[in-house]
Parts: structure tokens; sequence; C-alpha cells
């Protein structure tokens, strides 16, 4: 009898500990993984909604603006080379949905619709408006379009994913506590950082100068254990800026670079040039036809 309730217990024994080896893989994957940061703060991702200068679960780390300065139409560079390698490999899509939250949100800009596709829906509402289907008094005719103040453009200056194999040491260490190592050693993926580096540009359309530059990083480390086995990082859309690391390292980078441009523009004051600009310079050349250049001496 003594006998037999020594295997019984040695059976349960071998049965609960590889349940415990089956079941760690998803408490390491929920555990293991550490958020992105933006800068050095805590800021991850554009959370909530805006409507008006009224915000909704904005993140808190955002930072914002107590009058708007103008409206912005946002240009966002498809035919950069990092936009069709970022796209190609995480399928985050476009970052003007992810930038125009963002913006909202600060109340520092209005923002203006120019994309092609929101362009021909409103011409096309336009065109109905003239027609006989529309009622008397829609008023949308010509005359109400809010024109831009400000351009910005977003550019990912860096963005990259590096990979250290993590499966053989963390294998290691628990084939010392008690046997898992050949286990988890065998389904283990890989402990990768992401990083993104990034730069947001602000042009004055009338006068087409720059107003403000700022770059932004963002850095995290993912340990993919398991591989797709628990759940893998969806993609598609400007939904993978909120579910894929490397989408998450970019939002980030872009809250970083814009908190640092509004603090910026808070303390704003206009570059000036003596004469004014575009009148040549002080960089004069001798003999030239500029006021600086007739400032020169001859000799």
């Amino acid at each position: 009898m003594i006998e037999k309730r020594e295997v019984t217990t040695n059976g349960g024994m071998r049965f609960l500990r590889g349940a415990c080896l089956l079941a760690l893989p998803a408490v390491l994957a929920g555990c293991l993984a550490t958020a992105p940061s933006s800068g050095g703060g805590s800021a991850t991702a554009v959370t909530g909604a805006a409507a008006g200068e009224a915000t909704a679960g904005a993140n808190s780390a955002l930072e914002s603006c107590p009058e708007t300065l103008g409206t912005l139409r946002i240009e966002e560079n498809t035919n950069a080379s990092w936009y069709g390698r970022y796209n190609a490999l995480y399928g985050t899509g476009s970052t003007v949905p992810l930038l125009r939250t963002m913006i909202q949100q600060s109340n520092c800009f209005v923002i203006v619709e120019r994309s092609a596709r929101a362009t021909y829906n409103i011409e096309s509402e336009q065109r109905l408006s003239r027609g006989d289907e529309a009622r008397a008094g829609s008023n949308v005719g010509p005359g109400q379009v809010v024109v831009a103040d400000y351009t910005m453009s977003p550019e990912v200056m860096l963005s990259d994913r590096g990979g250290t194999r993590a499966g053989a040491g963390v294998g290691g260490l628990l084939g010392r506590l008690g046997g898992g190592g050949m286990v988890l050693g065998a389904l283990a993926g890989s402990m990768s950082t992401n990083e993104a580096g990034v730069i947001l540009l602000l042009v004055d359309i009338r006068s087409r100068v720059q107003i403000a530059a700022a770059e932004g990083y963002s850095k995290n480390t993912d340990f993919g254990l398991f591989g797709g086995m628990f759940g893998g990082s969806g993609a598609g859309g400007g939904g993978a800026f909120t579910r894929t690391p490397q989408g998450k390292v970019v939002a980030a980078a872009f809250i970083d670079s814009y908190n640092k441009m509004v603090v910026a523009l808070r303390n704003y004051k206009a570059q000036t040039v003596k004469g004014g600009l575009g009148t040549g310079g002080r960089l004069g050349v001798q003999g030239g036809s500029t006021p600086a250049s007739r400032e020169i001496p001859r000799r």
C-alpha cells in the first residue's frame, strides 16, 4: 500500500512539473516584455480621443498649448525610402492618423483635411449640392474651405530591430533549477531591441520658411518567447502602431519629437535677418549686389 502511494505521488509530481513547464511560456511572455519609452519619460502610445479642444483619455505625458497657434496640414512623403521599407516589413501604414490625433489633443494646431481620398469625397458632395437632389440650404458651396497656415512633415530617420538569442540563457537557468532547460531552450524565441528615431518639420506656408524642427527617439526590449505559439504581434493599418513592437516605438518616438517641438514653440521667437529675409543674407561677397555685399569695402 505504501509502495503504491509513492508511485502515485511520483507520477503526480511528474505531471505537475510538466504542467508547470507548459504554463511557464505564457507567464514569461506576459512578464518579460518592456514597454517602449518616449525619450526619458513613460509615454508609450497615442491614446484616447479629441473633439475640438476637448480630449478624453489622452496620454498624460503629451505636451499641450493654452491656445491654438494656427491651422496645420500634415504632409507625409509616401515615396520616401523609410515609408516603403517600414510599411512592407511591419504593415504600419500611414503615420498621419497617429499624428492628427496627437496634435489635436495638444490643442496647438487646428488640423485641416487634405488627403486625396477625403478631397475626392468632399468634391463629390459639392457636386451633389449643385444638383437637384440636395436639400435647399445645404450650403456646401464655394468660399468655405479653411486654408492651412503651416505644414508638418514626419520622417523616420532610424528604425531598427536587433536580436540576441535568449532561449539558451533562460533555458540553462531553468535547467539548473529543475530540468526545464531543454524544453524552454528548444521553444524559446529571441530577445530583440526595437528602436526608432524620427524628425518633425514645421514650415510656414506663406513664406515657406521652416518654423521648427524636432527629433524624437524611443527604444524597447521585446522578449519574443515561443514565437507565435502564444499569439504574435498583429499588423495592418494604423493599428500596428499600438500592436507591434516596431510600431509602438515609432509612436513613442513621435510623441517625444512632438513634445520637444511644443516646448520650443511655447517659447517661440522669430528669426530675423538684418535687412529682411530673402534680401541676400548677411554672408556678403565682395563686389556683390546684396546689402551685405555692399557693406564689404573694395580694396
